[in-house]
């Protein structure tokens, strides 16, 4: 699918049919994120993949935005493993996680699969639960499936501001 056409046609999926993601699909979801470019290539994200039954199960207790899906990834980042720019000392872990969760996002859709960027959860009570991801700064969970037949998206979908208000011209 041309690019275009795949950034115009993704959209938040609030509602996952019962049809279990494939796990190859999974993989490839997971390699474009590990693709994703990054500042110096340091990669300072994690990929935290939420698939048992259980796991799946208690995340409904960090965030109500579950919405049935099939699978999650949950993506959090290391600031002291990111790229620091020396002239003003700004560090690049979470524009780095945030290419990576939006290489993730892009793929999902690109597999004919759906899902929506959360970052409703709470993430004091993930980390004491899974103690993995503590010293990660959690920012993207995603909810994997199959778009159910009557999901469809939000009205503010379609709401764009106009290019003169984004792009100015110096």
């Amino acid at each position: 699918m041309e690019f275009k056409e795949l950034a115009k046609k993704r959209y938040s999926c609030r509602k996952f049919s019962s049809k279990k993601v494939e796990k190859e699909k999974i993989e490839q979801i997971i390699e474009a994120g590990i693709d994703a470019p990054t500042a110096v290539n340091k990669q300072p994200f994690k990929i935290f993949m939420i698939d048992s039954e259980k796991a799946k199960e208690d995340l409904k207790n960090y965030t109500r935005f579950t919405f049935g899906a099939d699978v999650f990834l949950l993506l959090g980042y290391k600031e002291e493993e990111g790229w620091i720019r020396e002239f003003d000392k700004h560090n690049f872990a979470q524009v780095d996680a945030s290419i990576a969760a939006t290489h993730i996002m892009m793929e999902i859709s690109d597999l004919g699969l759906a899902t929506t960027w959360v970052g409703h959860f709470d993430e004091p009570s993930l980390k004491e639960k899974y103690p993995q991801m503590k010293g990660y700064k959690l920012i993207a969970l995603f909810p994997i499936g199959y778009a159910a037949e009557d999901d469809v998206p939000s009205n503010k979908h379609f709401e764009r501001k106009s290019k003169k208000d984004i792009v100015e011209v110096i």
